[in-house]
């Protein structure tokens, strides 16, 4: 029996990136997986959250709840911070909402990160991806520090052909972005950006790998700005280059 899922395809994904959500698509199928995609989503509720608009937070939260309720099945989030939100932050949110604090973990136990479901739920390393030239992951803040999210994207990405993955100096440390972070204080965002560009030139890489749009679009952002060729990509993005059966 096919596995069927709901996909959660976060704002920046959405629009920025939709190219991004139809290489998810297609890598979950591949792995054997239907896929669908609720309509009524919007917002994981994060920016409001992190902003301390806890009110507003909470309004969207319940409409996504409200909106995954009417489906079955596991719940995948091609974003480590999105999946974090869900999961570690929307009991919070309804501390003395006891009937909501429910319905939240109900949700939250339905979902996962998208690395973190091919490797950990569909036991899924090898997809036969295929890529030519030097990559490094970035292993993004909230994917690494609140899920614990870590081996599963390396898994995924050592079993590319054809691909060299070298280690990232400093992996560990944040690209700066942050969301309202990078807003609220610039000077400090440019910094972590720096330092993370210049180890991204040190791995010798051609592409660097992260999981979350949004330290893809700042990563990308700082090289723009440099002038040079190096790019961030997502995760399903090198796993959905692949060479099809012949005929």
């Amino acid at each position: 029996m096919t596995k069927k899922i709901q996909l959660f395809i976060t704002c920046l994904i959405d629009t920025l990136y939709p190219q991004v959500g139809i290489d998810v698509v297609e890598v979950l199928q591949r792995a054997g997986v239907e896929v669908a995609c609720p309509a009524g989503q919007t917002c994981c509720g994060q920016p409001a959250f992190n902003a301390g608009l806890r009110q507003e937070a909470k309004t969207i939260a319940q409409h996504t709840i409200a909106v995954f309720e009417k489906t079955e099945g596991d719940v995948v989030i091609p974003s480590g911070s999105c999946c974090a939100m869900i999961r570690n932050h929307y009991g919070e949110l309804f501390e003395d909402d006891p009937a909501w604090k429910a319905r939240a973990e109900n949700f939250a136990q339905r979902c996962y990160e998208f690395s973190e479901y091919l490797v950990d739920i569909l036991n899924i390393t090898e997809l036969e991806s295929s890529y030519s030239g030097k990559i490094t992951y970035h292993p993004s803040c909230h994917l690494l520090r609140e899920l614990g999210v870590n081996k599963q994207p390396l898994k995924l990405l050592e079993m590319v052909k054809g691909a060299e993955l070298v280690p990232l100096p400093n992996a560990e440390e944040c690209c700066g972005f942050g969301g309202v972070f990078s807003v609220e204080h610039p000077q400090l965002s440019n910094a972590f950006l720096e330092r993370k560009l210049a180890n991204i030139e040190a791995s010798g890489a051609d592409i660097v790998v992260a999981c979350d749009a949004g330290c893809i679009t700042n990563i990308n952002g700082g090289f723009s700005h440099r002038l040079q060729p190096t790019k961030a990509v997502h995760l399903a993005q090198i796993l959905n280059q692949h060479n099809p059966p012949s005929e």
